[in-house]
């Protein structure tokens, strides 16, 4: 018997019709729950299922006593036609947009001719199958293959060039349209070869609108996510309570290892710097900004810390200078240094810590399981300080062109890093 608020009764009724359970018992209560007293929780309780209109608890009991007769019409389809019907342009751009499969901007149509131009640039099989990707843990996952990524790579107006990139994104099985309600997206960091190949920015602009391969690459990520994984669609399929901005790209760059005075991502994550690869971040909910690193720059970059939300992990996004003034000037000769530094300074007291909503909701269950360093953290006393953030989840990038000294920090957890070279 599942309960949930009402607020999910579309999402609740895809998912069982996914997973093959159509009459799978379920009764609602109003959202939301957060921040409501006891007696006024009491009363959703008392009161009736907001979906039926009928009483909350006659729901539940019957739920539970009544016996379930299947209805289900066999296994849910987790594909799509090859082709569509042949029409006039601006009907099959409708079409499109009545579908939801695009990102609600105008797309390249995906013909035959385009798609195969694209395919030319991978010796992989059109039929191959790439990868598998699902929008929740609990949809299920849908299967697609190198023909249907490269579809979505001529919508979003990728040059074929730029086609194992986004294989390589595709292989990953990390959607950037995950739902979750706290609207999360993706970040995607390119290293090697492949960054100059195809004329990737690492420098002035390079997380905005201002490179044809950052651009065109980060969009299709987002649109071969929402329509491979089964849809985007806000109320069913898309729960982000206010959706994020970023999804429309997936902050995609190159990093700047030309300028940087320390290793490049992929050779930390164990790549030879000759090889090409794509680094996928998620998270992409707070932000810390700052200029250059001036005499109290301790203080203020454990101010910075401090605005991340304790769930994600920081990512330190330096403009070239920055990463100079922290290598040269403050002693930072490698990444792990500031990284070690950043570590040890993102602390506050546990009884602070796990007061916050997202611990709450996150963490703290894992701790009262004894999961380690939670528990310990959850066992000191109210004053003691924690460390917020775990050591090997912090991560540091170079990107900026040097206009001028600017940083940031974005929370977001490294998922993984993947290899170009392979579908080429």
């Amino acid at each position: 018997m599942a309960l949930h608020t009402d607020i999910f009764h579309a999402v609740v009724q895809s998912v069982r019709q996914v997973k093959g359970l159509p009459e799978a018992p379920h009764a609602f209560v109003p959202q939301p729950v957060m921040g409501k007293s006891a007696a006024e929780l009491r009363a959703y309780v008392d009161g009736d299922d907001p979906v039926t209109g009928r009483p909350f608890m006659r729901e539940v009991i019957e739920g539970l006593t009544e016996s379930v007769s299947s209805t289900s019409e066999g296994a849910f389809p987790r594909t799509t036609p090859r082709l569509v019907e042949p029409d006039s342009e601006d009907n099959l751009h409708q079409l499109f947009l009545d579908n939801h499969w695009t990102d609600q901007l105008p797309i390249i149509l995906p013909t035959e001719d385009r798609v195969a131009e694209m395919l030319a640039h991978t010796a992989r099989a059109p039929d191959e199958v790439v990868g598998r990707m699902q929008p929740t843990h609990n949809r299920g996952f849908w299967e697609y293959t190198v023909e249907k990524v490269a579809v979505n790579a001529v919508m979003a107006g990728c040059r074929p060039e730029y086609f194992p990139v986004l294989l390589a994104l595709a292989s990953s099985g990390i959607s950037a349209r995950g739902s979750t309600s706290s609207s999360a997206a993706a970040m995607v960091v390119v290293n090697g070869p492949v960054r100059d190949e195809i004329g990737m920015n690492s420098g002035i602009g390079a997380m905005g609108p201002h490179a044809h391969a950052n651009a065109t690459i980060g969009r299709a990520y987002g649109l071969l996510s929402q329509n491979l994984q089964g849809g985007s669609v806000s109320g069913t399929t898309f729960m982000g309570s206010q959706g994020n901005n970023y999804c429309y790209n997936s902050i995609t760059f190159a990093e700047n290892e030309e300028r940087s005075p320390w290793q490049p991502l992929h050779v930390e994550k164990g790549f030879d710097e000759s090889q090409s690869t794509v680094s996928v971040f998620f998270g992409l909910r707070s932000t810390s900004f700052c200029l250059g690193v001036r005499g109290l720059w301790q203080e203020h970059v454990r101010d910075m810390l401090l605005g991340i939300e304790p769930n994600t992990p920081p990512v330190f996004l330096l403009d070239p200078i920055t990463a100079r003034l922290f290598a040269e000037r403050e002693g930072f000769d490698t990444k792990e240094k500031l990284i070690k530094w950043a570590w040890e300074n993102a602390t506050m007291p546990s009884g602070r810590y796990f007061d916050l909503q997202l611990v709450q909701n996150y963490i703290y269950p894992r701790a009262t399981f004894g999961e380690e360093p939670f528990a310990s953290m959850l066992a000191a006393g109210e004053k003691e300080m924690v460390h917020i953030f775990r050591e090997a989840e912090i991560n540091i990038i170079v990107v900026g062109g040097e206009t001028n000294g600017y940083w940031q920090i974005q929370g977001a957890r490294h998922r993984g890093i993947f290899g170009v070279d392979e579908w080429r």
